[in-house]
C-alpha cells in the first residue's frame, strides 16, 4: 500500500517546486480517489487503480480546460512562446 503514497508525494513535491505552495486538498484527494476506486471496482489490482486515477484526473483537466476556454484566453501567450503563425 505504500505505492499509493508515491503519487501524492511526488505531486506535492512538484507543486512545492513549481508554485512554492503546499495544498492539503490536492495531497489528500489522490488517496481518497484510490479508496473510492478500490471499493467501487472491488479490485486489489493496484496498478489498475493507479492508472485509472491518473486517467480520471487527466479527463477532468481536459473538461475544465474546455469549459473555461483556456486556449482562447491564452492564445497570445502561445503565439509568443511557440512562435505560432495563424494566417
Amino acid at each position: 500500500m505504500i505505492i499509493f503514497l508515491i503519487t501524492p508525494l511526488l505531486g506535492s513535491l512538484k507543486n512545492q517546486i513549481k508554485y512554492k505552495t503546499f495544498d492539503w486538498s490536492n495531497f489528500i484527494r489522490t488517496p481518497i480517489v484510490y479508496f473510492l476506486l478500490i471499493n467501487l471496482l472491488r479490485t486489489d489490482n493496484f496498478w489498475m487503480i493507479l492508472i485509472l486515477e491518473r486517467w480520471i484526473f487527466f479527463i477532468l483537466k481536459i473538461i475544465r480546460s474546455l469549459w473555461r476556454n483556456d486556449y482562447l484566453h491564452k492564445k497570445e501567450k502561445y503565439i509568443k512562446k511557440y512562435k505560432l503563425n495563424y494566417d
